[in-house]
């Protein structure tokens, strides 16, 4: 187990983000008392992927005030209309996976009647519950396991090779 850090979240967010403007970790690690190898550790994973999230939001953006003002406020809405899709179907997901979990505790203590009494009839109405509640938790997580699907594609590249500065998202 490792031993608990020195600093705050606080100031390892500061030091990543001090980093990511372009100052030294031999510089950070003697002002924050800490070795240049912890701060390496920490947060230069973190900085690069910053640095590149950064450099990709100001591209984006330059290719926004290229286009002509009528096409800008186009590409803004969609934009905004993306990010929406993207929320809501999230909530969604939420949604529908706190909704399968509650089914399928139902359905779990239904299953526990099974069997329980002589009757046929109430073996086959929990029978037929757990069934039901199992199906429909099924289908209220079906927007969240797509989703999963969908993300599983865009974080695995089709040739395998990892993006250069999102080594750590794949455990690089």
């Amino acid at each position: 187990m490792a031993r608990p850090s020195k600093l705050t979240d606080a100031q390892w967010s500061e030091i990543a983000q001090r980093i990511a403007k372009g100052e030294t970790m031999r510089k950070l690690a003697r002002e924050f008392g800490v070795s240049p190898a912890s701060i390496s550790e920490r947060v230069s994973k973190q900085a690069k992927h910053l640095k590149t999230a950064a450099t990709q939001l100001f591209q984006a953006e330059q290719a926004v005030r290229a286009l002509p003002v009528s096409e800008q406020h186009t590409v803004r809405s969609l934009s905004d209309m993306l990010l929406s899709i993207s929320s809501n179907l999230a909530s969604a997901a939420e949604l529908g996976s706190a909704t399968a979990q509650h089914l399928n505790t139902l359905a779990r203590a239904q299953s526990r009647l099974i069997g329980k009494t002589d009757n046929p009839d109430e073996n086959t109405a929990a029978l037929k519950s757990v069934a039901m509640l199992t199906a429909t938790a099924n289908e209220a997580a079906k927007i969240g396991a797509n989703l999963i699907a969908a993300n599983k594609g865009a974080l695995v590249p089709e040739d395998n090779k990892v993006p250069s500065g999102l080594g750590h998202f794949y455990g690089e």
